[in-house]
């Protein structure tokens, strides 16, 4: 068995994350370019790359950024994706066309209407957890099952280890992405993805879009020789 889509080893995952950027926004098929960003320490290693190392490849007033999923705390929270975001990214390249945050209060219908004009999503970017969730698309959670209708919903973590009601893609979601990257850094991520690649039920193991590329470091593929 193997991941679902094409699996990079990489010993810097930032730098290959900012290159598949690079390439797919120079093949845009429109003028503009859709990013839907994540969170977590490989997402803010992976967003100070591409500030630092390609912010002037990328025109960024082509750039719509979007949110895969987002904590329901205040937007200058230290748990935002928003903030992780705007600390690593927005602030340092300046500007970008447009930022579509979630807001919890608001419920995922607004969000749902957005993305439905929008159509299709060129890059979505996704991490992976330890529990082998993506997004907030949590191990026995209730956006598991979503309708296939629905592209974004409220959820949350029944196991508790992951704090907060979240506002997440849904799997339908994501599969209106151009291009997903997930990038997986470090050793205890090794377990969830060899079950990933072995095919065990696991809400990473649901991605699905017109392409997947997973960027993992050696210490997170460690388990994928066994």
């Amino acid at each position: 068995m193997a991941v679902p889509g094409e699996l990079v080893v990489t010993d810097d995952v930032p730098a290959a994350f900012t290159a598949r950027v690079v390439e797919a926004f120079r093949g845009r098929p429109l003028d503009t370019f859709s990013l839907a960003l994540s969170g977590g320490a490989t997402a803010r290693a992976c967003y100070e790359h591409l500030a630092e190392h390609a912010g002037n490849q990328v025109d960024w007033w082509k750039v719509d950024v979007y949110w895969g999923d987002e904590r329901c705390v205040p937007h200058d929270h230290e748990d935002s994706n928003y903030y992780l975001a705007r600390e690593a990214l927005l602030d340092r390249v300046g500007a970008a066309n447009a930022t579509h945050l979630m807001r919890c209060a608001e419920g995922p219908d607004p969000y749902q209407l957005r993305l439905g004009d929008l159509g299709r999503i060129d890059l979505v970017h996704l991490g992976m957890g330890a529990d082998g969730h993506t997004a907030s698309l949590f191990p026995n959670s209730e956006a598991l099952d979503a309708d296939p209708g629905r592209l974004v919903a409220m959820n949350d973590d029944p196991s508790g280890v992951n704090p907060y009601r979240r506002m997440t893609l849904t799997f339908a979601g994501i599969a209106r992405a151009r291009l997903v990257v997930v990038t997986v850094s470090g050793a205890e991520k090794a377990e969830a993805l060899a079950a990933v690649a072995a095919g065990e039920d696991l809400p990473a193991a649901r991605i699905d879009a017109d392409a997947v590329v997973w960027l993992v470091d050696p210490a997170a593929a460690s388990g994928l020789s066994r």
